[in-house]
């Protein structure tokens, strides 16, 4: 491992209180020269034509908002832009070097406790300024086709990320509950057609309520989020004019997971060549650190 891009591994509390409370935010743990030097790459993401890996949340919000069910931060269309995508390590080599980066392997696999680490998907999602859309509280195993309790996503700002550019919101202890929640289309709290499970309950009114405890995390190039695959969690809009919120979130599992294909969900191409409780290991999901 490259000790100039690793600046230090989890603690142990850091470690107790990602199963604590299903997050944990660890503070320059990665050199911010290492994570700003993919700038470039997802410039060249969000500029790429029409068909590539990005899509824009926005346009789908609009449409949604046209039946009146998109979330949209103040209640009114902003002027700017929410754009992700996921898989991009397949087709941009920065992407795939990053995702696959044993430094932020060793990283995981210290908070899961796991002898290794595959990666599932990587994800790079931009909020630009004055983003009206919101992010809705969802699982993050909801769209997995994977089974396994050492499962998490990580989320590293490339910007300093606030509750005004719209940094995530998580619900303390939720990985602990018992409920599997139906995925939905993240602009829209409205479950996808054809999944099962129950639908996200009203979390910002139990919040309200005092029902649930949110964490939130002020976060700068260097720190990121890492945060257990059953946790729910949310985002605001970028209600600032000026600042733009660009991340890049990357999904890793542990030892114990193992295909699981969940109805409904969107599926990946190479899952029409693996069953249900075949192992990770292989070209679609790399192992990224081993013990």
């Amino acid at each position: 491992m490259n000790n100039e891009i690793l600046l230090r591994l989890p603690t142990e509390a850091e470690i107790a209180a990602f199963w604590q409370d299903g997050v944990v935010c660890l503070r320059q743990v990665l050199n911010p020269v290492f994570v700003l030097a993919m700038e470039p790459a997802v410039e060249r993401l969000v500029n790429e034509p029409t068909g590539g890996t990005m899509y824009n949340m926005s346009a789908m919000g609009a449409e949604i908002a046209a039946g009146g069910e998109a979330i949209l931060d103040g209640g009114r269309k902003g002027r700017g832009r929410f754009i992700s995508g996921t898989d991009h390590w397949r087709v941009d080599s920065d992407c795939r070097e990053f995702a696959l980066s044993p430094e932020i392997g060793a990283i995981v696999a210290h908070l899961l406790r796991s002898k290794k680490v595959n990666m599932w998907e990587d994800s790079v999602l931009v909020k630009e300024p004055d983003t009206a859309e919101r992010t809705a509280w969802h699982q993050d195993i909801s769209y997995f086709h994977v089974a396994g309790d050492q499962v998490c996503t990580t989320w590293i700002p490339l910007d300093f990320a606030d509750a005004e550019t719209g940094v995530m919101s998580f619900v303390r202890g939720s990985h602990r509950w018992d409920a599997q929640y139906r995925p939905n289309w993240f602009v829209s709290n409205s479950p996808m057609e054809g999944t099962v499970g129950a639908v996200v309950p009203d979390i910002d009114s139990m919040a309200s309520k005092n029902e649930v405890e949110l964490l939130q995390f002020d976060l700068g190039p260097g720190d990121l989020t890492v945060h257990h695959a059953r946790t729910l969690h949310a985002a605001g809009g970028n209600m600032s004019q000026t600042r733009r919120r660009r991340a890049i979130s990357l999904r890793y599992c542990g030892d114990d997971a193992v295909y699981y294909f969940r109805p409904g969900a969107p599926r990946k191409p190479h899952h029409e060549f693996v069953a249900a409780g075949d192992s990770l290991d292989g070209p679609d999901c790399p192992v990224v650190w081993r013990e």
